[in-house]
């Protein structure tokens, strides 16, 4: 079946240390498995969860820059739970795949690269609408 849990996966980047800062590089097809189209930063306060939708053309990768984020991976059959806590590492999601996030930490930054443009019906908000995609997928293997 297309995009099975173990399709989500963590990628080390690479990371630069010098006396006056460090550099993480974040680069399309070089270290992140797609060319990026688009880049957003998400914010929220300790305690809540963001996401909770997964996408049937988009592409992902999560990168905490700031504070832990847990993200929470569902492929309709299989959960699988990806700690976040430094800037170069990061998660890549491919389409189909639920994800939610929760921030553990004051002042948690997730960056989010994608392979797409914002499109609002690449994207299903639905949990019941979601595993029912994933149902259809299958039978249509």
């Amino acid at each position: 079946m297309k995009n099975l849990i173990f399709a989500a996966r963590l990628i080390e980047l690479p990371h630069h240390v010098e006396p006056n800062g460090e550099l993480v590089v974040m680069e399309g097809d070089a270290v992140i498995p797609f060319n990026i189209a688009r880049v957003f930063l998400v914010r929220a306060a300790i305690g809540e969860t963001r996401g909770r939708h997964a996408h049937r053309k988009c592409s992902q990768f999560l990168v905490c820059s700031a504070g832990r984020i847990t993200v929470t991976c569902d492929d309709g059959f299989e959960i699988a739970a990806f700690t976040l806590d430094r800037p170069n590492l990061g998660l890549f999601i491919p389409p189909s795949i639920w994800a939610e996030q929760s921030y553990d930490e004051t002042r948690s930054i997730l960056t989010v690269l994608c392979d797409h443009p914002f499109e609002e019906g690449d994207y299903i908000r639905d949990y019941e609408e979601f595993k029912s995609y994933k149902i259809k997928m299958k039978e249509q293997e």
